[in-house]
């Protein structure tokens, strides 16, 4: 889901998907193709109204196509899509929750001293106050960009590591939690660009005895969000500790650095569960265990994944693969 593209003038009207026109962009200068078959198509998916340049223009999130009628190697919304198409008689809900960490030009994180560490972890989670958190009015302003673009942001936070953010979106109805977070990391880069700061989504961005940073990904689907859920959390569960090694294959980047057993994750080559445990592989929440219905959280993907690849594979895990297709590019 790369693109270089950034503005296109249209004629002014209310605009669906399908009326928006399918684009191209050079795809050998992002990696998404050779020089000798450079074009991929950009086919809009969804619509969001634009919190930079405000009514009536828009922010279009479109998927990339090859000119062979396949999708990009790096479209992973289209198997996704049909994953949640398939089963949405499943009525899957997700929340995902996006940690990152603000740095300054020299990729320091913000408010750290320029030789040395600040006071070691405690302070600083949903901290409040000089010397506790930084940046701020990044923060709050990536809110309310977010608000107006119709995007389902439902919370933020300062995390356990200093210059280290959050913010949750969700729940969102399947294809949707996918477009959602990827519009809202967009809005978080192009805001921390203005205000002179860089957003690092690495899952381990300082080693040593520092948080790493997570994608924490919570699911349900209509069966365990009534009186006897937790059968079907449970039977989901399972499912998840089957396929652990294929989901930490798609779960990002470097996730190894982070998945240590330390530091509120689970050992990234052992599956965990357990009610209210930040140090397993899937925490039932308190509450969920207590009614015994609700939804569970994976706490295994980190911050740089794909949000796409997540919920694909966790509905796949859950209730079955579908037979893979290229639909042919619109010309």
């Amino acid at each position: 889901m790369k693109s270089n593209k950034s503005l296109q003038t249209l004629k002014e009207k209310d605009y669906t998907v399908d009326e928006l026109p399918i684009w191209n962009f050079d795809g050998s200068s992002t990696g998404q193709a050779p020089g000798d078959n450079s074009d991929v198509y950009l086919k809009p998916v969804a619509i969001f109204p634009s919190p930079f340049l405000l009514s009536p223009n828009i922010l279009v999130l479109a998927e990339c196509w090859n000119a062979d009628g396949t999708p990009n190697k790096f479209n992973y919304r289209h198997e996704a899509a049909k994953l949640m198409k398939a089963h949405e008689a499943q009525e899957p809900w997700f929340g995902l929750e996006q940690e990152y960490t603000l740095l300054d030009m020299n990729d320091r994180p913000y408010g750290w001293p320029t030789n040395g560490y600040p006071a070691p972890q405690g302070p600083y989670y949903c901290g409040n106050g000089a010397g506790k958190v930084v940046q701020r009015d990044i923060v709050e302003a990536h809110y309310k960009a977010c608000l107006y673009a119709g995007i389902k942001i439902s919370g933020t936070n300062a995390e356990v590591m200093p210059a280290q953010w959050e913010y949750q979106v969700g729940p969102c109805d399947g294809i949707e939690m996918g477009d959602h977070l990827w519009v809202s990391r967009f809005l978080l880069h192009r805001i921390a660009e203005e205000l002179g700061a860089k957003v690092s989504v690495h899952p381990k961005p300082i080693p040593g005895d520092w948080n790493g940073a997570g994608l924490h990904s919570n699911f349900s689907t209509k069966d365990m969000r009534v009186e006897g859920g937790m059968k079907y959390i449970e039977e989901a569960i399972k499912k998840l500790e089957g396929r652990h090694k294929e989901h930490i294959a798609v779960y990002g980047e470097d996730n190894e650095k982070r998945l240590t057993g330390r530091h509120e994750t689970g050992s990234i080559d052992q599956f965990s569960y357990g009610v209210a445990n930040r140090g397993a592989s899937i925490r039932i929440p308190r509450e969920v265990g207590a009614k015994g219905f609700g939804y569970f959280e994976d706490r295994r993907p980190a911050s740089n994944a794909d949000p796409y690849r997540i919920t694909g594979i966790i509905m796949e895990t859950c209730f079955g693969a579908v037979e893979s297709d290229a639909a042919p590019a619109e010309k």
